[in-house]
């Protein structure tokens, strides 16, 4: 199982950085304005979303969007140690350091602690997602410990590309309950909550 996740990894990776810039913001924007339009985020009046870099879909203005509405921002702080991750409220982007991999994660003195269950909606990152909202994520599995003890919605944010058949599935593994294209929102089969 390992290896067929490390390999499915590394090949999306490559295709990921193999889209041109103009389609990678293009899509970007696409997949913003859909999530926008949903009633998960126009009800939620706190969201949990990770700081983007590299090829991932770029949440920095999912965030200024977030704090234009009036909604309260959830930033993800992981702990190496256990591999465990808690969210933190994020109100300025000078609350953030780089850490390992050149992750963004906010400073734990300038920030407080937000529960899971004041978190209505979470953008859950991946790399790889079937149509039933399984994924494949980056290898740490913080987001699969997160969730264990998470009960709100769940929405992931994905180019068309990173749409995959065959997606392996753990005892552990928890779908999010919808997905959000460039050009529609998808919801998966998992009961409503």
């Amino acid at each position: 199982m390992k290896e067929i996740k490390k390999s499915l990894r590394a090949d999306i990776q490559k295709k990921l950085a193999e889209l041109s810039p103009e389609i990678r913001n293009e899509q970007s924007e696409m997949i913003r304005e859909q999530l926008f339009n949903t009633e998960e985020w126009r009800q939620a009046s706190t969201i949990g979303v990770t700081v983007s870099r590299g090829t991932e879909i770029n949440t920095y203005p999912i965030i200024e969007k977030a704090w234009e509405e009036g909604k309260t921002v959830a930033v993800p702080k992981c702990d190496a140690k256990d591999f465990s991750m808690d969210f933190r409220k994020l109100e300025s982007f000078d609350q953030l350091e780089v850490v390992y991999f050149g992750l963004k994660e906010p400073i734990v003195e300038k920030t407080e602690r937000i529960k899971p269950n004041q978190i209505d909606l979470l953008i859950v990152p991946g790399l790889l997602f079937d149509e039933e909202g399984f994924r494949v994520g980056f290898g740490g599995g913080f987001y699969d410990r997160y969730l264990e003890r998470y009960d709100g919605k769940t929405g992931s944010l994905l180019h068309p590309i990173q749409l995959h058949p065959d997606i392996p599935k753990e005892s552990f593994d928890r779908p999010v309950d919808f997905l959000v294209f460039p050009d529609r929102v998808q919801y998966t089969n998992r009961d409503s909550k």
